[in-house]
């Protein structure tokens, strides 16, 4: 079975053939850092992270771009508002996404551009447009012209132009020639940053840039453009429209993720429901938050709930218990060379997760059965290919990422000291001294030791918040 996705612009799912054999080139569109990340724009990070780490077990090697807008109507209407230059906003905000997306395991891009430091590209696109007809100045703004791209303008959403409201990302729409034309590039207005350009000082609008930068890193044409399905109108049509228009292949396939809502509603700072990080943090801890994150298909709507979220606990907690007790029997097991195939189907077929998932707690189910029956050979077989799928999705609980900090360096002194509870219990339960017995295992429970009697003894685990 080949690696195939779902694929917005042909709205069919396709077989994943990239230009390059081996290669991959991937550009995401990533944070316009007004406000700090939402719970929103964690599942997107999550999401196109199990992307990037599925295609490299595939064996593929990657480039993945991921832009940063750093400047934006929001970010100068945030910084007037606060008294702020309008950099600091941007800076200030993109650190938090960075230690959020990093918090959650997600891999670092191979490159971050922002959209500051590429207005020479952006100049020289919007030279080509023009110089080809398919935009024009007027008033220090640079706009595209829809009409000059009617026949292809609408595809990837699916509209028709005639039925297009206007585009309305300017002040000064009586200067367009078609109110759907969109701005490539903003005049200088007081008090807002601007750069020189060949049709007077200004600023980039919000499409351009992305056009720039994708083709700037991965080339003319390349693999994959991902993004949330609330970027395909305007954003992503406007970004084909401009690219094509000048003559670059730009993405062949499009893969877009589902939005998220909170107990069935929007986000909204009117309704007072948006989620950020530290809310999550206070329920769970991040491999738990980014297995929550990861667990649904890409595609889908996805509702958080507390509910929701507490379930998805539970079950990262049953694959950590099997990896911690297998690992405590049989010792040190490397994650396997590849996953199971059932796992590797699931994940080829249009990243799906759910399914994987599915495969990976049948395997800790079996995997528990051979640490009831003492078959060691096969404890290390499921503990290998569990290690093996959750690495893929980034929640491998023997991963340096989420191990306890200081745990290792206080394990043989606490092991020492719950060892000699153990003995006192066990030696209360074997003179039948069972409110003794049970004296003890509460204490530990209190101190967060818990003891689970196993065949092959007591066994304790600190007690996860």
């Amino acid at each position: 079975m080949s690696l195939r996705f779902y694929d917005t612009g042909t709205r069919s799912v396709r077989a994943f053939e990239p230009l390059e054999e081996g290669r991959v080139g991937m550009y995401v569109c990533g944070a316009t850092p007004q406000a700090s990340p939402h719970i929103g724009h964690l599942r997107s990070g999550v999401i196109y992270d199990v992307l990037l780490r599925w295609l490299r077990a595939s064996g593929y090697e990657v480039t993945f771009a991921r832009n940063v807008t750093d400047v934006d109507d929001k970010i100068i209407a945030v910084a007037a508002e606060r008294g702020v230059p309008w950099f600091a906003v941007a800076e200030g905000n993109q650190r938090i996404f960075t230690q959020g997306y990093d918090l959650l395991g997600c891999l670092p891009p191979t490159i971050e551009p922002r959209a500051t430091g590429h207005v020479p590209e952006m100049i020289t696109l919007m030279r080509r447009l023009i110089d080809n007809g398919h935009a024009y100045a007027v008033g220090g703004d640079v706009y595209f012209d829809v009409a000059s791209w009617a026949d292809q303008y609408g595809r990837l959403s699916n509209q028709r132009l005639e039925n297009l409201r206007a585009a309305g990302d300017t002040p000064n729409e009586d200067l367009k020639r078609d109110p759907r034309d969109f701005a490539l590039w903003k005049g200088a207005k007081p008090g807002e940053p601007s750069w020189e350009t060949p049709w007077g000082e200004g600023r980039p609008g919000w499409h351009l840039e992305c056009s720039a930068m994708a083709t700037r890193y991965l080339g003319s044409t390349f693999d994959i453009h991902g993004g949330g399905v609330d970027l395909i109108f305007p954003h992503h049509e406007n970004e084909i429209a401009q690219s094509r228009a000048a003559g670059d292949g730009f993405a062949r396939y499009w893969l877009h993720n589902g939005l998220l809502t909170v107990d069935g509603e929007k986000m909204s700072k009117s309704v007072g429901n948006v989620v950020l990080l530290p809310d999550l943090l206070d329920k769970a801890r991040p491999v738990e938050i980014r297995y929550y994150l990861a667990s649904a298909h890409y595609r889908s709507l996805m509702d958080f709930t507390d509910a929701s979220l507490a379930e998805a606990v539970s079950a990262y907690q049953r694959v950590e218990g099997f990896v911690t007790r297998a690992s405590e029997v049989v010792g040190a097991v490397a994650p396997s060379p590849s996953v199971p195939a059932a796992f590797a189907a699931a994940l080829d077929d249009d990243l799906g997760v759910p399914h994987g998932l599915a495969v990976l707690h049948e395997t800790v189910r079996e995997g528990n059965s051979a640490l009831a029956s003492g078959d060691h050979d096969a404890v290390r077989r499921h503990l290998a290919a569990v290690r093996a799928m959750a690495d893929v999705l980034g929640v491998d609980p023997l991963s340096p990422q989420w191990s306890r900090a200081g745990e290792d360096d206080l394990r043989p002194v606490v092991d020492a000291l719950v060892a000699v509870a153990l003995e006192q219990r066990q030696a209360a339960r074997a003179r039948k001294d069972y409110a003794a017995a049970d004296a003890i295992r509460d204490s530990l429970a209190e101190a967060g030791i818990l003891v689970e009697d196993t065949p092959q003894g007591p066994r304790w685990e600190l007690k996860r918040d």
